[in-house]
């Protein structure tokens, strides 16, 4: 199973195929707007498997969603 990375007017124009490669593949797209990863695209069968995957197996795809996931902030801080 494979995971890659692709820019959301790349996944918008190329919407059919991505499902393609998703379904016949297992293949997991995480899709990137404005430099920042926003969301994951992956098959019903793989949402199953999430859903009913053993703690260790949650914990690390919990690790990757953080990894992966936007940090918005405004603002420097001037002190810590």
């Amino acid at each position: 199973m494979k995971t890659k990375l692709i820019a959301s007017t790349e996944a918008q124009n190329n919407f059919g195929r991505v499902l393609d490669d998703v379904v016949q593949n297992s293949t997991r797209y995480v899709v990137r707007r404005r430099s920042a990863s926003q969301v994951i695209i992956l098959s019903i069968s793989d949402f199953e498997n999430i859903l009913s995957a053993n703690e260790s197996e949650r914990k690390r795809l919990e690790k990757v969603i953080r990894e992966l996931s936007p940090v918005y902030s405004m603002g420097e801080s001037i002190s810590e």
